[in-house]
């Protein structure tokens, strides 16, 4: 069947099964790479995309729960005027090493610093708990978080 989604503002089909993760439709049918697989159960963020500005796995969701939702992927972030900030900051601060977790966690952060301008440890630790890093860049993360909401980025937590 075809599926037709706007992602990052266009129109695009996917002949497809409706219980197709997001994720495959994204990189094998519409051959957006940027999108990752990590686990394949939600667990690890990489695959971490935004549907309407909410944060969401595309490996556990069915292209058939898009509907008429707008999917933001990776490859939109820079026309997002927060995501283009948390990207200057990523970069900035130098936050990838391996980068393969990284495109998930822009999006992440992006959602974040999109409902919570001025987020605190408790609300940046919340929010990127999803999202693993086997290089463990986290104090770089929070840094990079921090810096593109405004906020100093030295780490208040006790």
């Amino acid at each position: 069947m075809a599926y037709t989604i706007k992602v990052n503002g266009k129109s695009r089909t996917a002949d497809v099964e409706g219980d197709t993760p997001l994720l495959w439709v994204l990189r094998d049918a519409l051959d957006m790479k940027g999108t990752k697989f990590g686990c394949g159960v939600a667990q690890c963020g990489a695959c971490t995309v935004h549907i309407n500005g909410q944060a969401v796995r595309s490996c556990q969701t069915p292209v058939s729960a898009v509907g008429a939702g707008e999917v933001t992927t990776i490859e939109g972030m820079s026309a997002h005027p927060v995501g283009a900030k948390v990207q200057a900051a990523w970069m900035e601060i130098d936050v990838p090493q391996c980068g393969y977790c990284q495109a998930g966690q822009i999006m992440s952060a992006t959602a974040l610093l999109t409902r919570t301008p001025a987020p605190t440890d408790a609300d940046i630790d919340a929010a990127m708990r999803g999202n693993a890093c086997r290089c463990a860049t986290y104090s770089r993360i929070r840094a990079a978080i921090k810096q593109a909401a405004g906020l100093p980025t030295a780490d208040t937590r006790a």
